[in-house]
């Protein structure tokens, strides 16, 4: 057992919001130290649309990070791309505590977070301090609780972040800020999509352009589904989808004291929902769209599922709560082991196999 999974064990002991404090700060002040790694070239994938060029297909979700503090290390770990936020125009402190809860049974996290961040101006200072040859860095834009106008913020985030990030997901299907997800019905999202297209033409004359992906939730029925692909075919600006946010369902097999907490269901309960979701929106785009696949990811079976899905790439953070920062570098090992003995020579070929 190696040092990080016995501090992994240890910060367990602590309340889940302090525990996922005192691990940024490790990281931030170099308490832990990661140890970078090479990865095999099999490993590597490049977004069709987007042209995205990652070194591995497992990325960090949005939400451990949410205001650009550990980037470095968090690659460092082995993460083939690292997204940050989310992050709003003004600070806000989000929902009141506690608000984040170990389902420790179920190897589970519900939060009901709210967008707590310290918003732009120190994310932006942060982002655009960071070396560009650490690696591949995105950033997550929502819009403050109390805005007046939530599709503007939308707008100064990708404006604000534009430069100095490889990409940029608007998330519009968090469940802890109230009315956000109504974003996704079709009138909504074209407005939305329609005025960030404006600002994206507009920053793509200045800076190189940035691919943007629309983060969406898994509790969308088939007609949603397809609303939301169809508006999002027709902006040829747009790179793809991340499915998918957390969910607001409880499954009856939960085990957990807390499984009746309010807000947001991650981790492996999600797995099968998420991939379902993830599944039907391929279904529709193909590969027109680049799809990330996110929720419930915890082995290389899981991220398998998820390329056999549609995605190119996927996303993991509830995981982490539980099994710690090497996580990714098991999983990775993994997938080499098993490209190894089907003789594959991607990782696309071994989920085809």
């Amino acid at each position: 057992m190696s040092l990080f999974d016995i501090a992994t064990r240890a910060v367990r002991i602590l309340p889940a919001e302090s525990a996922h404090r005192f691990t940024i700060d490790a990281l931030r002040t170099g308490l832990a130290r990661p140890k970078a790694e090479i990865d095999d070239p099999r490993l590597a994938v490049t977004l069709r649309r987007s042209g995205l060029r990652l070194p591995n297909p497992i990325g960090l979700a949005a939400g451990f990070d949410k205001n650009a503090e550990v980037c470095g290390p968090m690659l460092a770990f082995g993460f083939g791309f690292v997204e940050c936020g989310t992050v709003t125009p003004r600070p806000q402190p989000g929902n009141p505590r506690p608000r984040l809860f170990r389902l420790t049974e179920d190897q589970a996290v519900i939060n009901r977070m709210g967008f707590n961040n310290l918003g732009l101006g120190l994310f932006v200072r942060r982002l655009s301090a960071m070396p560009r040859a650490a690696g591949i860095v995105g950033a997550n834009i929502g819009a403050n609780k109390d805005s007046a106008d939530r599709i503007a913020d939308y707008v100064a985030g990708v404006k604000a972040v534009w430069p100095y990030c490889a990409y940029i997901t608007i998330n519009i299907s968090s469940p802890n800020t109230p009315g956000l997800r109504g974003l996704q019905d079709r009138g909504a999202l074209e407005e939305l999509l329609g005025r960030i297209g404006a600002a994206a033409r507009e920053m793509n004359t200045a800076v190189k352009n940035r691919p943007l992906f629309l983060k969406v939730a898994p509790d969308l029925d088939d007609n949603a589904i397809a609303d939301i692909a169809d508006v999002v075919l027709a902006q040829d600006w747009l790179s793809g989808l991340i499915v998918s946010n957390t969910t607001i369902d409880r499954p009856d097999t939960l085990a957990s004291k807390h499984r009746g907490e309010t807000g947001g269901l991650s981790g492996a309960p999600l797995l099968e929902k998420s991939t379902r979701v993830l599944a039907a929106f391929h279904a529709i785009v193909g590969d027109r769209l680049d799809l990330i696949g996110a929720g419930g990811i915890a082995t290389a079976d899981d991220v398998i599922a998820k390329l056999r899905a549609g995605a190119q790439a996927v996303q993991l953070y509830s995981a982490l709560v539980f099994h710690g920062p090497l996580l990714v570098q098991r999983i990775k090992a993994d997938l080499v082991a098993r490209m190894d003995a089907a003789g594959a020579t991607s990782i696309a070929e071994l989920a085809r196999s």
